[in-house]
């Protein structure tokens, strides 16, 4: 009996999953032949068979940092460092080689502006509410190479997904700047590498094509330069520091 109820009680969690992944299979499938007969005007029916084409993107981000921290900071009882992420924005240039039909390389050279804050937790180190925090302006020079990989055209909408690596180089790390967090100068490298994942859809319009994109961008390598006296209570507790971020764009081509 025990193990007919295991499976009864199983059937009845899943069944409700079922169903639901059902529906949206449903919808999808009417979707698209809706799409169809309804779609009548194919917009821009030879663009994607160009071999090179380009473009320009505006979008908006959002980043944070993820904290490598040294073992004794956790064994002296203290809490992890609180970083606010503040929107920024970004803006740039787009170049398409095509590959084949579902294969695209694009380079995306663009400008990234981002502001984090940095809330440390309370201990006696510090002198002031003041210096427990620290802002963290960042100014981007965002080189990404990506690959596009689109699925079927249906009539004049698109979807695909992305993946690359970039290269940052930040303008605002003041990596040459002799003071520190003392003199409330947080200081980052100037050059990072980053693996970004994504996804998005085209849109076939009369005279352009629109493509909105969500993407991860992910930092590889330790940004932080640690401050000039070695028990700092800013970097001191700090053994790594990784850059976290999302971007959404809207392409024009």
């Amino acid at each position: 009996m025990w193990p007919r109820y295991i499976v009864q009680r199983n059937l009845s969690n899943i069944k409700p999953l079922i169903c639901s992944l059902l529906v949206v299979c449903g919808l999808t499938d009417t979707f698209a032949q809706f799409t169809r007969v309804r779609e009548k005007v194919t917009n821009l029916p030879n663009f994607d068979e160009r071999f090179l084409h380009y473009g320009y993107f505006l979008g908006i981000n959002s980043y944070d940092f993820k904290f490598q921290y040294d073992k004794d900071y956790y064994w002296e009882g203290h809490k992890d460092i609180e970083v606010i992420s503040n929107s920024g924005f970004n803006v740039g240039l787009i170049g398409d080689l095509r590959i084949n039909k579902f294969l695209n390389l694009r380079i995306e050279p663009g400008l990234y502006y981002t502001k984090r804050d940095l809330i440390y937790p309370e201990f006696n180190q510090f002198n002031s509410e003041d210096d427990r925090i620290r802002d963290v302006k960042s100014t981007y020079i965002h080189l990404p190479l990506i690959l596009k990989i689109s699925t079927e055209r249906i009539n004049n909408f698109r979807p695909f997904i992305l993946a690359g690596v970039s290269t940052d180089f930040n303008l605002s790390s003041n990596h040459k700047n002799t003071d520190d967090n003392l003199s409330n100068v947080f200081r980052t490298t100037r050059k990072n590498i980053n693996y970004e994942l994504g996804l998005g859809f085209d849109f076939y319009l009369f005279y352009f094509k629109f493509s909105p994109s969500i993407r991860g961008i992910f930092s590889t390598q330790n940004e932080m330069i640690p401050d000039n006296i070695e028990n700092s209570p800013w970097t001191g507790p700090i053994s790594k520091m990784f850059s976290r971020g999302f971007a959404i764009n809207l392409t024009f081509e």
